[in-house]
């Protein structure tokens, strides 16, 4: 999987400041700054604040609230200085991004009051490429980033946007600074890091498109994985969150996430729902273990933690789990997760009966 960590934070940065050396001798105080109608100069020193704000929050291991300072800048430092500022910012960030243990969760508002490294990355990047065009757009230079790593951003922090045939273009649609044939213009936007759902001895860790394009592909999505890699369920469940997330109907909160040990980040297996709650607020749950990792409880304990968060959401009234009925061993997790077997719903010219072997499962349902 293309990774987004410290060296990418230093290429996004360098290319800016590279270009934008072009232009020190201008006015950036006068001339308009872009999309927030900020001026180039302010919009420069809006950006080196961002990204030492995030290298203090993975620093500082901060996770109720932003590190309460922020950067201010000498009295008389020049255009040529504002950048050097950038450069300083952008180094500490990657330092930080480098030497950031993987399962390290920092505070950041939106949308799950947390990121990882990565998360701090892609943000930094983003920001880097999007306040670098609006200061180009003031300044009349051209600037366009590499659409690979448009694409990878895309993959972490939009997986609500489906992807379009431009990422560069369909990066500033989605945040608010262009059009795109065929889709409403964007007034208001938000990151989208992933959900981590936590559980007595695992995390829950949402699987984003581009981890579950790396799955799909035979990677490990970037997890560490028990046993040498996830069981085949959770490649094709990636298969299916992949699938939405190209034609635009991947809701992530419904999606894919990997059961994570805490005492050493290994991952053990994958849960997920099968989509979004129907009109009557039932979903179903699915989940898989790694063979090396079962008979531990881990599938319970994840199945209690997601069926729990579901249940607390205002959608929903029910979860759902299906079973074969030769699969006792499946049957017994679901049961200790406290679901009740129900009658079961027969595909087309099925028998009748609860659980009948014409059903070809049982299905079994939890409350709230």
């Amino acid at each position: 999987m293309r990774t987004l960590g410290g060296e990418q934070v230093e290429e996004a940065v360098a290319e800016a400041v590279a270009l934008l050396r072009t232009a020190t001798d201008r006015d950036w105080e006068a001339t308009p700054g872009g999309g927030p109608q900020w001026s180039p100069r302010y919009t420069a020193e809006h950006v080196a604040g961002v990204l030492l704000a995030y290298a203090g929050q993975l620093a500082g291991r901060a996770t109720e609230a932003w590190v309460p300072f922020e950067i201010t800048l000498d009295e008389g430092t020049g255009n040529e200085d504002v950048l050097q500022v950038v450069e300083t910012a952008g180094a500490l960030l990657a330092a930080t991004v480098r030497t950031t243990p993987r399962e390290v969760r920092a505070f950041h508002p939106y949308p799950f009051r947390s990121a990882d490294r990565e998360g701090f990355a892609a943000m930094g990047i983003t920001e880097v490429f999007l306040h670098t065009y609006d200061i180009a757009e003031g300044l009349g230079l051209g600037y366009e980033p590499p659409a690979e790593r448009c694409a990878d951003l895309l993959a972490r922090l939009f997986p609500h946007v489906r992807p379009g045939a431009d990422p560069w273009r369909t990066l500033l649609w989605a945040t608010g600074r262009g059009d795109l044939p065929g889709r409403a213009p964007v007034t208001e936007w938000r990151w989208r890091n992933n959900l981590v759902i936590p559980a007595e001895r695992l995390t829950l860790q949402g699987v984003t498109p581009a981890a579950a394009a790396d799955l799909v592909a035979g990677g490990d999505g970037g997890f560490a994985w028990v046993g040498g890699g996830p069981f085949q369920g959770t490649r094709d469940a990636a298969g299916m969150l992949l699938k939405a997330y190209e034609t635009g109907v991947h809701r992530p909160v419904w999606g894919v996430f990997v059961l994570v040990r805490r005492e050493d980040g290994r991952a053990v297996g994958g849960i997920g729902f099968h989509g979004v709650p129907d009109e009557e607020g039932r979903v179903e749950i699915g989940y898989d273990l790694v063979e090396a990792a079962r008979g531990n409880g881990y599938a319970t304990e994840g199945l209690r933690a997601l069926s729990a968060w579901a249940l607390a959401r205002e959608t929903v009234t029910a979860v759902r789990a299906t079973t074969e009925p030769h699969n006792t061993a499946s049957q017994a997790v679901i049961a200790r997760a406290g679901f009740v077997r129900i009658a079961a719903e027969h595909s087309e010219g099925g028998a009748g009966g609860e659980g009948g072997e014409g059903a070809g499962q049982f299905t079994y349902e939890l409350r709230g």
